[in-house]
């Protein structure tokens, strides 16, 4: 069963499959398609990309983890340009945690590794990108190890309620040098760039539940 957007890329596996032996079932292009037809055939293992239709975000992912669910035998390799770190997370975690596979495309640089790949996954193995697992490693460090003691007092101060200032007279320094630890804290926890207010309450969440 596959799952591919893009049609040249999704003709091109159809044919380089079927000459080494595989036959695909059913070949869609958006995450709806991929449930059902999966309900329908019954496939031995999916192959789905990350970002389809319709906002070509992490649709092809989040359809994996639904079908894990549902089926938690059933074995998925997903072939994509990018890391989804947070669905990445829970299709590792789905299931009965064997056939899973995440592969970069950039990465697959030969037919046999990916058909090597997916005979690994279809058989109940486990095939992740280094990349992935570099990603995934980032995501479950406590994102506040990066931060400097100071860091830390003066994002402990921030999530006390207290100002710039108030922080300031706190810790005997400047109000400027306030202003630069907390763009530190802001750019170090990788919080979206959105207004300044915003971020600081994200900050604080990310303080709590670390």
């Amino acid at each position: 069963m596959l799952a591919e957007d893009s049609v040249l890329l999704r003709e091109g596996l159809i044919g380089l499959l079927s000459r080494c032996g595989h036959q695909v079932v059913s070949a869609v292009g958006n995450a709806q398609d991929l449930l059902a037809a999966v309900e329908e055939h019954a496939p031995d293992i999916v192959v789905t990309d990350v970002r389809m239709p319709p906002a070509f975000q992490d649709e092809g992912l989040h359809a994996a983890v639904r079908l894990r669910e549902k089926h938690p035998t059933l074995p998925v390799l997903v072939l994509s340009q990018y890391v989804q770190r947070t669905y990445a997370a829970e299709l590792l975690d789905s299931g009965d945690g064997t056939g899973l596979g995440y592969l970069l495309k950039d990465r697959v640089g030969q037919v046999e590794e990916f058909i090597e790949a997916l005979h690994k996954v279809a058989d109940g193995g486990t095939v992740l990108d280094p990349e992935v697992v570099r990603q995934l490693l980032r995501r479950r460090r406590d994102p506040l190890d990066q931060l400097t003691p100071r860091e830390r007092e003066v994002l402990a101060l921030i999530a006390e309620g207290r100002s710039n200032s108030a922080i300031a007279k706190e810790l005997v320094v400047s109000e400027a040098a306030i202003g630069k630890h907390i763009g530190n804290i802001l750019t170090k926890l990788d919080l979206p760039a959105t207004d300044t207010t915003h971020r600081r309450v994200l900050a604080v969440l990310t303080y709590l539940r670390a």
